[in-house]
C-alpha cells in the first residue's frame, strides 16, 4: 500500500510540475509562430525619410531572438554616423530590447512584451508588430499607421 501510494504521489507530482511548465514556457505558437523561432540578422532597415522617400540603411548590424519558451530579444547598432540617433526605440544610435512574445496567427501578428529596453520608455510596453515570411526572410513592420519602418531578417 505504501508502495501504491508513492507511486500515485509521484505520478501526480510529475503531472503537476508539467503543467506549471507548459504554463510558464509556451512552446506551441502555431506553424507561423514556430516559423519565428531561433536567431535572426538584420539585412536591410527601411525607414521612411524627411522627403517621404524610404531609405535603406545597410550598415546597419542587428539581432533578434524568438526562443521556444516564448522569450525575445533585439538589438540593433546604426552605423557610425548615426550614433546620436535617439528617440522612442533607440538611444544613441543603438537599440536593444527584451521580454516575452505573443503571436496571433490569425492577424499574423508578433506581440513584444518589453520587460527592459535601453530606452526606458518602452519598459512595460506591448509593442505589437506584424510580420510575414518571404523567400525564407522574416519581415517585421510596425501595425501603427504614424510608423511606416519595414524591417527585414534572415535567418542565421
Amino acid at each position: 500500500m505504501r508502495l501504491k501510494t508513492t507511486c500515485l504521489l509521484s505520478v501526480l507530482a510529475a503531472v503537476f510540475l508539467a503543467a506549471i511548465a507548459t504554463a510558464q514556457n509556451p512552446s506551441n505558437h502555431g506553424p507561423s509562430g514556430d516559423k519565428l523561432i531561433g536567431a535572426w540578422r538584420l539585412v536591410p532597415l527601411e525607414s521612411p525619410g524627411p522627403d517621404g522617400k524610404v531609405n535603406r540603411i545597410t550598415d546597419c548590424k542587428g539581432q533578434l531572438i524568438y526562443t521556444r519558451d516564448g522569450r525575445m530579444s533585439v538589438q540593433l547598432m546604426y552605423p557610425p554616423a548615426q550614433s546620436s540617433l535617439s528617440n522612442d526605440y533607440v538611444l544613441n544610435g543603438y537599440e536593444a530590447s527584451f521580454g516575452s512574445y505573443d503571436v496571433d496567427e490569425a492577424a499574423h501578428t508578433v506581440t513584444h512584451h518589453v520587460q527592459a529596453s535601453v530606452t526606458r520608455g518602452l519598459v512595460g510596453n506591448d509593442l505589437t508588430r506584424a510580420f510575414q515570411f518571404s523567400n525564407g526572410d522574416l519581415i517585421i513592420k510596425s501595425v501603427c499607421a504614424d510608423e511606416h519602418w519595414s524591417v527585414t531578417w534572415g535567418h542565421d
